[in-house]
């Protein structure tokens, strides 16, 4: 569009019935001042969902699935495990639909995320940080079956997987109809959206390489050491790979089930780690100098797009996925050294023109 042109909008033709209509559908855009020249690198920003995160997918067809097969009964309570982006969309959607809600969460995660669930109506139960992902899960499951309540089950349940086997891989191929798509980037928190993916390109667009990326750090994946499991397939103990990592969402000190079968099945073509430290510089750069403000999960998965553009033939398309909003880590390191109050120069510039007071 030519910058003499006013941008017009013309609403999108229909009147949704509720919140959870607006579930998907998030745009693919072009990153347009990071991007090495000769190569298209191209973010499906899941910050558009209107929870702010991928989640609300899994989140909507987790509780829908469950209506339909009669597991959770009108009233019923439901409860999950969760670092803060499923919980928030299991919130919005039990919001919604009139479930109560009980989150239980490892007190390491960002304030600012069991806020959110508790204005969204949800209680939010804290468990010990030493006891990690595990530990928060582990509850779950007590409370789940002290109470009669309803587990959500994210990291097991066919519903995660599913969303992203409907949703999100039909919009790739729809976004990139006519187009070349050399890679996709992901990371994993449940392996949902690898997984859903997995099944959609490896039938139909084969020559796309789909890559992986887990915390340098923490690379349970990468070390080939087999999760152990329950006879229904729960993770049975945390994994002896796992170290605490500052990428939120990413990585609990479990494989999870869902992930599995993109194990198993060889959904990936490549496992590449990042360093925390990494995402949180180019969460930085993203939103800087594409005005792109995403979580640090966002930001890794972009160092390693940036990684592959580095090698790519020209003419290479590369499609990161962006699974949050910043705003979601607003006490984590992401903002570390983001002042609340003006810098030199901010003063500076406030000074330069009468109206300058302070103090």
């Amino acid at each position: 569009m030519a910058n003499s042109e006013i941008r017009r909008t013309s609403g999108r033709g229909r009147l949704f019935d509720s919140v959870l209509d607006t579930i998907g559908d998030t745009p693919t855009i072009r990153i347009n001042n990071l991007a090495p020249e000769g190569v298209n690198i191209f973010v499906k920003f899941e910050a558009f969902n209107p929870g702010a995160s991928v989640k609300d997918r899994l989140a909507v067809n987790i509780i829908e699935a469950a209506e339909r097969s009669g597991a959770l009964k009108p009233g019923q309570t439901v409860v999950e495990a969760t670092s803060g982006n499923t919980g928030i969309g299991l919130a919005m959607v039990c919001a919604q639909k009139g479930y109560p809600l009980v989150i239980t969460m490892a007190d390491s995660f960002s304030i600012e995320r069991r806020r959110l669930m508790r204005m969204l109506g949800a209680k939010v139960v804290l468990t010990p940080r030493a006891e990690k992902g595990f530990g928060m899960y582990r509850k779950a499951v007590e409370l789940a079956e002290a109470n009669g309540w309803f587990l959500a089950h994210q990291f097991e349940t066919e519903a995660n997987a599913d969303i992203h086997e409907s949703t999100t891989a039909r919009e790739i191929m729809a976004d990139f109809e006519g187009e070349r798509l050399d890679y996709v980037v992901s990371g994993y928190g449940t392996g949902g959206t690898v997984t859903g993916l997995g099944r959609v390109l490896r039938k139909e667009r084969p020559e796309t390489k789909i890559i992986l990326s887990e915390p340098a750090n923490a690379q349970l994946v990468g070390s080939g050491h087999a999760q152990e499991r329950t006879e229904t397939g729960d993770a049975a103990a945390s994994h002896p790979a796992f170290e605490p990592h500052p990428i939120q969402g990413w990585t609990p000190d479990f494989i999870p089930l869902v992930l599995q079968e993109a194990i198993d099945q060889g959904y990936y073509d490549q496992l590449i780690p990042v360093p925390g430290p990494e995402g949180i510089e180019w969460a930085r750069k993203l939103a800087a100098q594409e005005g792109i403000l995403t979580g640090i999960s966002g930001g890794s998965t972009f160092a390693i797009g940036m990684q592959l553009a580095d090698k790519a033939e020209p003419g290479s398309n590369i499609l990161v996925m962006l699974p949050d909003t910043g705003e979601r880590y607003l006490s984590t390191p992401l903002f570390e050294g983001i002042p609340e109050d003006m810098s030199e120069e901010e003063i500076e510039i406030s000074k330069s023109t009468p109206g300058y007071q302070m103090g």
